[in-house]
This record gives structure tokens, sequence and C-alpha cells, in this order.
């Protein structure tokens, strides 16, 4: 039984390398020794350890592909919580955004009352200063009014004689 279990280990070492005189090599021995009824044997056993031998390799791929399942869902994991971590972020820079927006409002609307306020200082001083500058141009043309001599006035032709007679008779 020990020639047979080394024959059937060679012959599928030989299999699986494609060595094809090997294989012939060996099938030559098995006929030789046990007969040609008994090849079935070898071809069966070669074949139910190469059925085993694919089934453990397909058992192995197998772990390996749920290892890198459990893999990928640990990193599933991980980019989850990044991500809720993102979103509890963003939130606050949302927040944050607002109250800034506010802030800001609240400055414009305060920059927009003192510049009114400045504006209205400003035209109250503004007509003021209006206000005396026209009453100076006012008495200013008072003043000369009444210091310039006004010029008489031209008579007419037929007054003329008249004019000048009691201009004379005054005199």
């Amino acid at each position: 039984m020990l020639l047979k279990n080394h024959l059937i280990e060679v012959f599928k070492k030989a299999s699986l390398e494609n060595n094809i005189l090997l294989k012939e090599n060996i099938v030559f021995k098995w006929v030789h020794r046990f007969g040609i009824d008994s090849l079935n044997d070898l071809l069966i056993h070669s074949s139910l350890q190469k059925e085993t031998q694919r089934e453990e390799e397909n058992q192995e791929q197998i772990s390996l592909i749920d290892e890198v399942h459990e893999e990928n869902q640990e990193q599933i994991s991980l980019i989850d919580e990044v991500h809720e971590e993102n979103q509890e972020q963003i939130s606050l820079i949302d927040e944050v955004h607002e109250e800034n927006q506010e802030q800001i409002k609240l400055e414009l609307s305060k920059t927009f009352e003192s510049i009114e306020e400045t504006k209205w200082e400003s035209n109250g001083l503004g007509t003021s200063s209006i206000n005396e500058i026209s009453c100076k141009n006012q008495n200013s043309n008072k003043i000369k009014q009444f210091t310039e001599t006004p010029e008489l006035p031209l008579p007419y032709i037929k007054n003329l004689r008249k004019w000048i007679n009691n201009d004379k008779k005054a005199s």
C-alpha cells in the first residue's frame, strides 16, 4: 500500500506540473505492478485528490475573501465615522457662519446709523452755515444799496423844462 500511495502522490504532482513524461512513467509502473484493471484506482484517487485539493484551495480563497470583506467592512465603518465627524463639523461651520452673518448685519446697521447721524449733523451744520452765508450776503447787498448813490432817472423831454426850472428855483 505504501507504493500505491507514493505513486498516487507523484502522479498528482506531475498532473499539477503538466509533466506528461512523468505521468506516463507512473502509469507504466502502475500497470506493470498492479495490473491494467487497477488503473482506474490511480486515476480516481488522483482525481479525488485533485477535487479535494481544489476544495481546499476554494476554502482558502473563500477565507481570504472573507478576510478582505471584513477589512472592507472595517474601512467602511471608519469612513462612516469620519463622514459623521465631517457632518458635525459642517453643521458647526454653518452655525458659525450664521452667527457671523448676524454680526455683520448688526455691524452694518450700526455703521449705517452712524453714517445717517453724521449726515444729519453735517446737514444741520451745513444748513446753518449756509443760512449764515446767505444772511451775510443779504446784509452786504443792503449795505451796498445804502452806500451807493442812486442815479437819478432822466426826465422825459416834455418835463425837461419843468425839471430844469425847478432845479433853478431851489438854488
